[in-house]
């Protein structure tokens, strides 16, 4: 692993971003304390870098009319090595997966789906789910209440 050379006006730029991606870049460079020409320099290092990694609108689920998100524990097949990367590949293709993790434990992966009913969530565990190659048994939990949902890195101040 390799150590970043950032400074402090990095860091606010980057926290800035984080709370405020449409930001312009006499926004950004108001909050950073930086000329704009200095600002759209060390914006564009940050993204050569590699730490910014994308730009997007989050969209509200509900008002979309997903009102069902649900983590899934899906364990595969014993001795079936050669499904997991079929697995991936297929699980990366799905819309309704937003997220998967590998994991520790029981089972070998999370995730985390999102629907728009309960029969939606049925429908999709027994017709796309379930019949993956390589997959053993899942168990699903519907989440009752978001608490909290980011994306943003704690960064030090």
């Amino acid at each position: 692993m390799h150590r970043l050379d950032l400074d402090r006006t990095d860091l606010k730029i980057l926290r800035f971003l984080q709370a405020h991606g449409r930001a312009s870049n006499l926004e950004l460079a108001e909050a950073a304390s930086l000329s704009p020409a200095q600002c759209l320099r060390r914006h564009r290092r940050l993204e050569e870098l590699g730490l910014i990694a994308r730009y997007e609108t989050r969209l509200d689920p509900v008002a979309m009319g997903f009102q069902v998100v649900a983590f899934i524990h899906v364990a595969m097949e014993k001795g079936h090595l050669r499904e997991m990367p079929k697995f991936r590949d297929l699980i990366a293709d799905i819309p309704e997966v937003q997220e998967c993790y590998s994991v520790t434990g029981d089972f070998d992966y999370v995730i985390k789906i999102i629907a728009h009913d309960l029969k939606s969530l049925s429908v999709f565990l027994m017709n796309t789910l379930m019949p993956l190659p390589g997959v053993s048994s899942v168990r699903s939990s519907v989440c009752l209440d978001e608490i909290k949902c980011t994306s943003a890195l704690p960064l030090a101040e």
